[in-house]
Parts: C-alpha cells; sequence; structure tokens
C-alpha cells in the first residue's frame, strides 16, 4: 500500500488521484472516474470533489492501493 502525504485537513479526490499518478492533469479527474472502479474505504465513489481524510484507504483498479497520510 502506497502512502499520500497531505499538509492540509483533506484533499479532493480529484487532486488526490494527480498526486498519486493515476492522472496527469486535474482536468482529467471527471473521465478518470467514469471509466475506472474507485473504492474509498471500500465503497465506490466517483465524485472527484470527495473529500478524503487522514486515514482514508483508496483502492484505484489497476492502479493499487492508497492510504492518506499526514506530513
Amino acid at each position: 500500500m502506497k502512502e499520500i502525504g497531505i499538509s492540509t485537513e483533506y484533499i479532493a479526490l480529484g487532486q488526490f488521484l494527480k498526486l498519486s499518478d493515476c492522472i496527469d492533469s486535474g482536468g482529467a479527474a471527471k473521465f478518470f472516474l467514469q471509466e475506472n472502479e474507485v473504492l474509498i474505504n471500500g465503497e465506490p465513489d466517483d465524485r472527484r470533489g470527495r473529500k478524503l481524510y487522514t486515514g482514508d484507504k483508496i483502492d484505484v483498479k489497476g492502479f493499487g492501493s492508497f492510504t492518506i497520510v499526514k506530513r
């Protein structure tokens, strides 16, 4: 499981996808989420504005598993 460090209270799912190298630009998030399955703490979600907090676990099919950590 890869760790993605944030220094703020939360990060949006679209920003997370860019930080985790799943997409190249933030503008691609909408299309990426339409085409790929993303599980947040075991539940599917496709809202690019979804807030992710420290401790959340994200599974991106074809890209791996990630967890949010505080930096």
